[in-house]
């Protein structure tokens, strides 16, 4: 897989940004391949709990029900606090790219452990550093990567949806 193939697309809320994970899983597309990260910090309630329990994560608060469905989806899921961007939920492959990056100390400067996630997948610092802002406005970020056939099929599939933003990177 040539991991710099990516579309990423911006969601508002977390109803939209559910739909266009199920409208890829329903189109066929690979799970695998697919990375959502989210807050979860405008809500009455707190998170009172988040663990990982084989592949599946649990959490509880307002969008809990979202991040439950989503977690049974997609393969692999984190918590990060990230200064200047907040609490972030992280599913998919994105994960690992973020704790290597922390592990490798590959922090590009300027960027967060999130931007040097997306760094390392070929997305460019000034993309990246829209894509933090959309988090810290609550807004959901969706990466889908893989081959150039993946990306293009991502792509149709994601522009039915009506994203804020959707953005080819190669």
């Amino acid at each position: 897989m040539n991991k710099n193939n990516s579309i990423v697309a911006i969601y508002k809320s977390h109803t939209a940004a559910e739909a266009a994970i199920k409208e890829l899983q329903q189109s066929g597309f690979d799970m695998k391949k697919l990375s959502v990260v989210g807050r979860d910090e405008h809500t009455d309630e707190h998170v009172v709990g988040y663990y990982n329990t084989g592949d599946r994560m649990k959490h509880w608060g307002k969008l809990g029900a979202f991040w439950g469905g989503i977690w049974g989806m997609l393969f692999g899921s984190a918590f990060f606090l990230i200064p200047g961007v907040g609490p972030l939920l992280v599913a998919g492959p994105l994960v690992s790219w973020i704790v290597g990056a922390l592990e490798g100390a590959i922090v590009v400067g300027g960027l967060s452990a999130i931007g040097a996630g997306l760094y390392g997948l070929g997305i460019p610092k000034d993309s990246i550093l829209r894509y933090e802002t959309a988090l810290k406005t609550g807004k959901f970020v969706l990466i889908a990567h893989g081959s150039m056939d993946d990306i293009t099929h991502a792509k149709e599939i994601l522009n039915r949806t009506k994203p804020e933003t959707l953005e080819h990177h190669q």
